[in-house]
């Protein structure tokens, strides 16, 4: 079964940017979408920004403009472009397919000043 390791996470101040990286243990080039998903602070996680196999995006509203999902299926790696982030978008960040399969750790993504 695809497993998979989040990296790129860390404490940024308001306004800044990070990129999340997802290496997957198998080819993801065969698994249709792929996704992010972070849980806030006593919040369940949610989806945060999913892109098909041919590479379509889509993001939940309060990322819509700021985050960018890519994937590179060459590398088995999807990415998380997050700019302009904010104190609300502090949480545990996740890749994943959608639906969903056994979750990785997830890396810890803080902003604050």
């Amino acid at each position: 079964q695809v497993q998979f390791v989040e990296s790129g996470g860390g404490l940024v101040q308001p306004g800044g940017s990070l990129t999340l990286s997802c290496t997957a243990s198998g080819k993801i080039a065969g698994l249709s979408v792929m996704a992010w998903y972070r849980q806030l602070p006593g919040e369940d996680r949610a989806l945060v920004a999913t892109i098909t196999g041919p590479g379509s995006p889509d993001y939940m509203s309060s990322v819509k403009g700021r985050f960018t999902i890519s994937r590179d299926n060459a590398k088995d790696t999807v990415y998380l472009q997050m700019n302009a982030l904010k104190s609300t978008d502090t949480g545990v960040y996740y890749c994943n397919t959608l639906p969903h399969r056994t979750w990785g750790q997830g890396t810890q993504v803080t902003v604050s000043s």
